[in-house]
């Protein structure tokens, strides 16, 4: 069991809560007995779960490409573990709950079936780089949430399911990245939020069509917007205002989370950097579609993406993002 204590670095007073569920988990975390499995069962499991992760995303495909060999199979695995909780939502046929429970018991057994790829890759990916098996579990239940809760009221409460469904996916990856410090807990907690927050943006029509809407309610009330304007997909001054306001909210976040990197090991920061960035491309996308994300999915072209990948690696290298994250305190003292 390890004890961590935060240096102060939160701005935000919905970090408090978040940090504490991060305490929590690291805390209870106990090392498991190394498991020895079949190298050619193993093997196939691991490229079943890089066949996953590069037809579901491959912004996160192409990240993970930038890791040495053993760490880009396991945040690969990771991402089919937790591609796995969100079909069993979305996806099954079956009682969610139920799947969902079955689920959590096969992949977090120490011994999962052995029919079973992607819980074999992650066990395996789990055990190796010492994840503590309560984060596993917070993500399941912050995915579980989809099951009864279609609506959030406030910032607050959505800045909640975006730890539980993305906050803990970043704390599990900085696991098998390596991190030199408790430092590193704050800024991952902040990335996971700026992503989901992306995701959720990009998502508002799919989300729409199916019976949620992730947007705070009271913000849209204060900017004058009903689930009306949902229904008919009203890209007006109000929605613009709206929208504008999310993403600068979104980008402050996602500067305010990116100086961690230089907490992770020189080896995964140009990968977690340039998933970072590669997703923030897509605000771009949605600010250059006249805002409207009921009509069309927002992204970024393969090139797109391919083109940014110099820059990124720079300022992953550099203080880049420690220099603007400090300009952004100034500009905020000089207000």
């Amino acid at each position: 069991m390890m004890r961590y204590e935060y240096a102060k670095t939160n701005i935000y007073s919905w970090e408090n809560e978040l940090i504490n569920y991060a305490n929590k988990a690291i805390e209870s975390h106990i090392d498991s007995e190394p498991i020895e499995f079949d190298k050619e069962i193993l093997n196939k499991a691991y490229r079943h779960c890089g066949s996953v992760t590069r037809f579901h995303s491959k912004t996160f495909y192409m990240a993970s490409e930038l890791l040495p060999f053993d760490k880009r199979r396991s945040v690969r695995a990771l991402y089919a573990f937790c591609r796995v909780c969100d079909d069993l939502i979305d996806c099954t046929k079956d009682d969610p709950e139920e799947s969902l429970e079955s689920w959590r018991i096969n992949s977090l057994n120490d011994k999962p079936l052995k029919d079973d790829l992607i819980a074999l890759a992650w066990t395996d990916t789990r055990i190796k780089y010492n994840i503590p098996k309560k984060l596993a579990e917070q993500l399941i239940d912050g995915v579980a949430r989809d099951i009864c809760i279609k609506r959030y009221e406030t910032f607050k409460q959505l800045t909640e399911y975006c730890y539980g469904v993305a906050s803990t996916v970043g704390l599990m990856a900085m696991h098998i990245i390596g991190f030199s410090g408790i430092e590193a807990i704050p800024y991952a907690i902040r990335l996971g939020i700026a992503l989901q927050l992306n995701n959720i943006l990009r998502d508002v029509g799919e989300d729409w069509k199916n019976g949620r809407i992730y947007l705070p309610q009271e913000e849209l009330k204060q900017f004058g917007l009903t689930e009306e304007d949902f229904i008919e997909g009203k890209i007006d001054d109000r929605w613009r205002r709206f929208i504008k306001f999310q993403i600068e909210r979104n980008r402050r976040i996602y500067a305010e989370a990116l100086p961690g990197v230089r907490f992770l090991n020189p080896d995964g920061r140009f990968a977690i950097t340039a998933a970072a960035e590669l997703y923030q491309a897509i605000l771009e996308d949605i600010e250059t579609h006249n805002y409207d994300v009921f009509n069309r999915r927002a992204f970024v072209s393969t090139w797109g993406k391919i083109r940014r990948l110099p820059n990124i690696w720079w300022r992953s290298k550099s203080q880049y993002y420690v220099n603007q994250y400090n300009q952004i305190n100034r500009n905020k003292k000089i207000a």
